[in-house]
């Protein structure tokens, strides 16, 4: 059996600005292939042109082979495309919109079946907290949210931590009121890699970039990071 991988972006990559790509290589080197397929799934943005501009002028020249998935126009064959894939990549968004349309599409599930055979789930923001028991997101205008989303691992997860002001205060209201136990909230140009379900490492493509593990102890919040690497 292949080792599962997910990594979890909490903010940054290519969808601000093409850069170094650090993270980017980062999750193709997750492959043995010498020329990994990566399907990227914008939904979230409603299959943003730009979006999906930028992918490919990302990914085009990191010896890969790219491709994407539309559900807003004329859709391709998803099992059989989804079932010949390395890697895939989600973008940010609307959080709640994008896992509407998969179920709808039933892609959840082709999701779910393709991690279990060992291909990479990767993205960033929505594409991030998608995988977790729940998410927190900005899907709704006016305040952050708790929601359920695909379970693929146990917990809740929190991005762009340190990079929009409602967060950190959103995050430790809901461990106080006890709405949840533990949260892992990833700072922008940070992800978190997880193998088999559980966390492995933080992974710093920014400057003194962290992921932390939120909890409440004895009426207190505490914060742990998980192990490092700088990229």
């Amino acid at each position: 059996m292949k080792d599962k991988h997910i990594v979890a972006i909490g903010g940054g990559g290519f969808g601000r600005s093409i850069g170094d790509l650090k993270i980017e290589k980062y999750i193709l080197s997750l492959v043995s292939s010498d020329q990994p397929r990566i399907c990227f799934i914008p939904t979230a943005t409603g299959d943003d042109d730009s979006y999906k501009v930028s992918f490919y002028q990302a990914f085009t020249d990191l010896k890969c082979n790219p491709t994407h998935i539309d559900l807003f126009k004329r859709t391709i064959d998803l099992e059989e495309h989804i079932s010949k894939q390395d890697i895939i990549y989600v973008g940010g968004g609307n959080t709640k919109s994008m896992l509407a349309v998969w179920k709808e599409w039933g892609l959840d599930l082709m999701l779910k079946k393709a991690y279990e055979s060992g291909v990479v789930m990767s993205g960033v923001s929505a594409g991030a907290i998608c995988w977790f028991s729940n998410g927190i997101t900005d899907s709704w205008a006016n305040d952050l949210r708790i929601l359920k989303c695909l379970d693929f691992v146990k917990g809740n997860c929190c991005p762009h931590y340190d990079e929009e002001e409602n967060r950190i205060p959103y995050v430790q209201k809901i461990l106080k009121n006890k709405a949840i136990n533990k949260c892992i909230a990833i700072e922008g140009k940070c992800a978190l890699h997880l193998v088999n379900d559980r966390p492995y490492k933080s992974i710093d493509f920014g400057v003194n970039k962290q992921t932390y593990l939120l909890s409440m102890e004895e009426d207190r919040i505490i914060s742990k990071t998980f192990k490092s690497i700088k990229l």
